[in-house]
């Protein structure tokens, strides 16, 4: 499993999605999961610290503890906020950029990188961060740069990798074969998840957890809720109550819709 660490990305669902593409399971995290529990609840074969608005300075920046995330003893990649994080915590250095680096973006990669195995020398990227770093985390090497900022870094020895620019987007032209390279070939992710299998459990968990009891769930109409409706239906089919509230701020016929349906 592929953990990721949400710093507050718009593309932090993209990253867990291109990973389930590859049939590898990934989960997203709030940034300040205690990382030794989560050690003990899943089988985590690689860490993400997903990009993020922040900057790394701030009064009340988003952190980790290094501790625990050593301790987790798997692979690392730091995107974009997630690279400027691990430069903090291994005493590198990150200034504001005098103008922000943003939309496509050339770089130049080190083929010596196995992020970066069986592609070109040269990279369309997708760039959108403030910060840059300007000083290498002692034990780190420089495995990418644009004109005008480091583009990504690696300390193989503790199995830290971090890209500035963002992999998960389509506008990154080989971003996925990156993000292959760090889950199939850095991690050695199990490949063995599916959509199916994924309901399956997930069904037999709700069932373990609730017994004979009765579950609440306020319903929408809309998609979360609609899909946590059908889930927990067929998990416990009676002992689902759904609460529907109409604020009369809803389209033509949809709460008759709604109560149709469920």
């Amino acid at each position: 499993m592929i953990a990721i660490l949400d710093f507050g990305s718009q593309y932090t669902q993209l990253i867990a999605k291109r990973i389930r593409k590859m049939n590898v399971y990934s989960e997203i995290y709030p940034y300040h999961t205690d990382l030794a529990q989560l050690a003990k609840d899943k089988q985590v074969q690689g860490l993400i610290l997903s990009g993020g608005p922040g900057n790394v300075y701030a009064p009340e920046a988003f952190h980790i503890d290094k501790t625990q995330m050593e301790a987790l003893n798997v692979p690392v990649l730091g995107i974009c906020y997630g690279m400027q994080l691990l430069s903090f915590l291994y005493e590198g250095e990150i200034i504001p950029s005098p103008s922000r680096e943003y939309g496509f973006t050339k770089i130049e990669t080190n083929a010596d990188s196995p992020l970066f195995k069986d592609l070109d020398r040269q990279e369309i990227v997708w760039m959108s961060h403030g910060d840059k770093v300007i000083k290498l985390p002692q034990g780190f090497h420089e495995i990418a740069k644009s004109d005008s900022a480091l583009a990504g870094m690696q300390n193989t020895q503790k199995g830290l990798y971090a890209l500035q620019f963002h992999p998960e987007v389509v506008h990154t032209q080989q971003g996925h074969r990156m993000l292959q390279n760090f889950v199939l070939s850095i991690c050695k992710a199990d490949t063995d998840w599916k959509m199916d299998s994924f309901i399956e459990r997930t069904i037999r968990e709700v069932r373990e957890t609730v017994g004979d009891k009765k579950v609440v769930l306020g319903l929408s109409g809309g998609v979360d809720s609609s899909v946590l409706a059908f889930l927990l239906h067929k998990a416990l089919g009676k002992n689902l109550v759904c609460v529907f509230v109409n604020n009369g701020l809803l389209r033509k016929n949809e709460a008759e819709e709604v109560q149709e349906i469920f």
